[in-house]
């Protein structure tokens, strides 16, 4: 899979230190909720990490765990990750 990303996405990856592995995760299994201003979020919730278990087995995901809060804004144009970021304990994503 062809991912775009932008400057800021590739820096805000490197700086939240977001492996590329869990950015396919999110373009793979993430839940899609749309921001109502042309972004799609993508992350992980039960049903998704549901789905990742029974491809990718239980072992890599506790392995990756810390990471399994993470997620990210494309466009909804053409698809570019425009950030990637990580969820604080108790904040959830808001649903349009």
């Amino acid at each position: 899979m062809i991912e775009l990303h932008t400057r800021h996405s590739e820096k805000r990856s490197q700086q939240r230190g977001i492996p590329p592995l869990i950015i396919n995760w999110l373009l793979d299994y993430g839940e899609e909720s749309y921001d109502g201003i042309g972004g799609v979020i993508r992350f992980f919730d039960r049903r998704s990490l549901r789905n990742m278990e029974r491809e990718i087995g239980q072992a890599p995901l506790k392995r990756m765990s810390e990471y399994l809060r993470c997620y990210l804004v494309q466009s909804n144009r053409d698809a570019v990750i425009l950030t990637v970021g990580k969820r604080h304990p108790g904040r959830h994503v808001w649903r349009h």
